[in-house]
């Protein structure tokens, strides 16, 4: 994330040492937790380099309302990633234990709660009207996104198809990890967003969140996350529904058996048995093939979606850092 966009996130958040009461000195080190973390900031960067394509220059007045929005991204991130790591019971959050792990969930879905209003507080410094709609559809689409991937472990559904897992990932991940930054720097710059970004977005967002999957399973050293915790949590994976597929009746009822259980109470024999399986499937190489044509063709749609941008210079910028993310080099 850029300094300047920390920077403005200390100057949002309330300062730990603003109060007597050591109670909300503690709440304002839990706002400050998460972004204090750190993490890349691709939202936020690919929302600048947008507003950048769409003619807001650096030292401006709109480039000060551009950062407001890459703020607004940052914090509904890191909220949302509060009530994330609650609704899995994650042990971690970038290599640190979770904010509930540390402080129990009444006080860290507090802070979640605390957080989103402030979100809004950055949303109101930007200025930018048009915004205001564009970020509630991020939030309603993250929802339903989530909706979705919950129910499914609630209800122990594993009768899924790929295309069940794809699009709860459009709605999860896609919109607001590529579509909303890239609508929200063409509203910065009073553009109206081209309609192909949610195509490319879609594409792109898949090939990211299908790549991720892969690396919770067999680790990489740029992975920030527990390897497994999918496997542990119960998540429905293009990975997991492939191999569900054309798995072995003995292994499915293994499968079956262990998702039925509370992560606590999984067997760690069964699990390692279960990483086994999906990697000598074949599941986990059809995924990752899956990702890279999705990758390939979500790039086509944002360079030809892109074509008619104000600054080519800051277009390339865009298509470097979405080839890093669609290819996990980011």
């Amino acid at each position: 994330m850029r300094p300047e966009l920390a920077a403005l996130t200390e100057q949002l958040l309330p300062d730990p040492d603003s109060s007597v009461r050591p109670e909300l000195q503690l709440l304002y080190r839990m706002l400050l937790d998460y972004p204090r973390r750190g993490g890349k900031g691709i939202r936020s960067e690919l929302m600048l380099l947008s507003a950048q394509a769409y003619g807001v220059q650096p030292t401006t007045v709109a480039w000060n309302r551009a950062l407001w929005l890459a703020v607004t991204l940052e914090l509904f991130q890191n909220w949302v990633l509060i009530h994330d790591d609650i609704a899995d019971d994650s042990e971690e959050r970038r290599g640190r234990p979770a904010l509930h792990r540390q402080h129990g969930v009444p006080l860290a879905l507090n802070a979640g709660d605390a957080l989103h209003a402030y979100m809004w507080d950055a949303l109101r410094r930007a200025e930018v009207p048009a915004a205001y709609a564009e970020v509630l559809s991020m939030i309603h689409r993250t929802a339903e996104g989530q909706h979705l991937d919950l129910a499914w472990v609630k209800g122990h559904e594993w009768n899924l198809r790929p295309a069940d897992y794809l699009e709860m990932v459009r709605l999860k991940t896609a919109y607001y990890t590529v579509i909303a930054p890239l609508r929200l720097g063409a509203l910065a710059g009073g553009s109206a967003p081209p309609a192909a970004f949610e195509a490319a977005g879609t594409a792109l967002g898949a090939a990211f969140q299908i790549r991720d999957d892969v690396l919770n399973l067999i680790g990489d050293e740029r992975y920030g996350k527990e390897i497994g915790g999918d496997l542990l949590e119960g998540k429905r994976t293009l990975i997991l529904l492939r191999w569900l597929e054309n798995a072995p009746s003995a292994q499915r009822a293994v499968f079956l058996e262990q998702m039925r259980l509370p992560r606590g109470d999984k067997s760690a024999g069964a699990m390692r048995d279960l990483l086994g399986w999906l990697r000598e499937s074949g599941a986990v190489n059809s995924a990752q093939d899956y990702a890279d044509a999705e990758a390939e063709r979500g790039l086509t749609l944002l360079r030809d979606a892109l074509s008619d941008a104000p600054d080519p210079a800051a277009a390339a910028q865009i298509m470097a850092l979405m080839g890093g993310l669609a290819r996990r080099e980011a």
